[in-house]
């Protein structure tokens, strides 16, 4: 089964780390996009780089709302089941730095 993996980042959640620390996280995402269940991902650019559109052609800058978490990024991931997906997901930085993951099976055709 296909899941996403949704990686909901808690604002700032990376001020105040040193280069160091930032390269030890980016490779622990790096590793876990090496996991054979991962079809593929992306890390998105920050909240205030978003254009939202609404009923009418009304567009707007920035977020569709103010909120604690923000998505950073997602994985695509084939799995045996919701566990394997969970347990991949656990593995998340986010998920230690005050973030969630969300894992939500994939409608299939």
């Amino acid at each position: 089964m296909r899941y996403a993996v949704l990686i909901n980042e808690r604002q700032g959640s990376y001020d105040g780390f040193d280069e160091e620390r930032r390269r030890a996280i980016s490779a622990e995402y790096a590793a876990i996009r090496e996991d054979p269940m991962v079809l593929g991902g992306e890390r998105l650019h920050p909240p205030e780089t978003a254009t939202t559109l609404r009923a009418g052609g009304v567009v707007t800058d920035g977020p569709f709302a103010d909120t604690k978490e923000v998505l950073g990024g997602f994985f695509l991931v084939e799995a045996p089941d919701l566990d394997a997906a969970l347990a991949l997901a656990a593995r998340i930085p986010a998920l230690a730095l005050g973030g969630s993951v969300e894992v939500r099976p994939l409608a299939e055709r």
